[in-house]
């Protein structure tokens, strides 16, 4: 029995902490699977009632922290080679930067056959200066050498690591999209919606418009908030509600406030909401306005919700939404492409309710765990059939 050793780097809310939970979860039982992890920032929400909800006790390492730090980076990857001693993996899985530096070493250094990792994003644009993010690229194109597969969870991430930022061969890519546990996200609908609507005083007539995702500057919540102004306005009246937790949270409250006094309009920070589904079931229309993404997860559940969605062209974005059937991708860094987009949704119910029914049919399949499960069981028999051959 093959035994899989899956390091993330930290249990925040995110697409890398349900595709860990649930290739952990969920891989068929001829893989034996250990799940190995960093705690959360100060100023993330942890996202341990997920592993809890599906059963699953990871290791947790505390050391194993986002920003670099000598001293902590040392006994992270000391406390890693101890584990690959102890549990002598037949694959190590390292799912996004930290954990992919850190695990993929220790496991080239224990001498594990197999090594593999998922970019769930990249900082190669939109984060850094030119010089940080070459250096970060010459790092990714080190770690790329060490291992035997890259998964990508796009076609266009798949794209932009080997042709753009060429940290590998193509043909060392398989893409694996994301999966998740949809079904509680088409489950009592009706009752939710009221449950919602009721909670934040949300008479049936107002629009009720989300972003959801980390209060950080690559989230870019200046520009979502730079649309609502432009639409306020003009007198276009709806609601809005600004969802997650994080190191922008301050400025993003100032500007609300300021938004509110101006205007008259209400725009609620609800820190991190645990039952999504409920909340989404409220909402007529969910955005993301990030300057860089991998797979945005709002998007996926706000779609399996029957929620329409407007997002920035960033990352796989366009990969995971029916253009003009589900929702609209807009460019980045656009107010005026975004508000347009906004306004024609809030405007008319009817394409609303058409984007509603379409949401559920597009994402039920392609993005459910088990369809995750199934694709990563076969990369890993397609791995472990070409290490022997290579071996004899």
């Amino acid at each position: 029995m093959p035994k899989v050793l899956r390091i993330i780097n930290r249990f925040n809310i995110g697409g890398p902490t349900y595709n860990a939970t649930f290739l952990t979860k969920f891989i068929s039982e001829d893989y034996e699977t250990l799940l190995v992890g960093g705690l959360p920032e100060k100023d993330e929400s942890d996202s341990l009632h997920i592993l809890e909800e599906y059963g699953v006790k990871p290791l947790l390492i505390p050391e194993m922290k986002r920003i670099p730090n000598f001293r902590s980076d040392r006994e992270a990857y000391r406390k890693i080679k101890q584990i690959i001693t102890e549990f002598q993996p037949d694959i190590v899985h390292t799912h996004a930067a930290k954990a992919g530096a850190l695990g993929r070493k220790a496991a080239k250094s224990c001498g594990v056959p197999i090594i593999v990792h998922t970019f769930h994003g990249h900082v190669f644009h939109s984060y850094f200066g030119k010089t940080k993010t070459l250096i970060y690229k010459l790092i990714e194109r080190r770690l790329a050498k060490l291992s035997t597969g890259i998964v990508a969870i796009s076609p266009i991430q798949k794209e932009e690591l080997s042709s753009i930022h060429r940290i590998c061969q193509s043909d060392k890519i398989k893409v694996i999209p994301l999966g998740f546990d949809l079904m509680k996200f088409q489950e009592n609908l009706t009752e939710k919606r009221i449950e919602t609507r009721q909670r934040w005083n949300l008479n049936e007539e107002e629009v009720a418009i989300a972003i959801v995702g980390r209060l950080a500057p690559i989230k870019n919540h200046s520009l979502f908030l730079d649309v609502v102004e432009m639409l306020a306005e003009k007198g276009i009246k709806a609601r809005y509600f600004i969802v997650g937790d994080g190191q922008e949270k301050t400025s993003i409250e100032q500007r609300a406030k300021e938004l509110e006094k101006k205007y008259g309009l209400k725009v609620e920070l609800t820190s991190w909401i645990k039952d999504i589904a409920t909340f989404n079931a409220g909402m007529d229309i969910i955005c993301l306005s990030s300057d860089n993404e991998g797979t945005p997860v709002s998007l996926i559940e706000a779609q399996a919700s029957g929620v329409p969605v407007i997002s920035t062209d960033v990352g796989g974005v366009k990969d995971i939404l029916d253009e003009g059937e589900t929702g609209f991708v807009v460019p980045k860094k656009d107010p005026q492409s975004f508000s347009e987009k906004l306004q024609l949704l809030i405007e008319n119910k009817e394409i609303r309710r058409k984007m509603s029914q379409n949401g559920w049919n597009f994402v039920r399949d392609k993005f459910h765990y088990t369809t995750l499960v199934k694709n990563m069981e076969n990369y890993y028999a397609e791995l472990i059939e070409k290490t022997r051959k290579n071996a004899k």
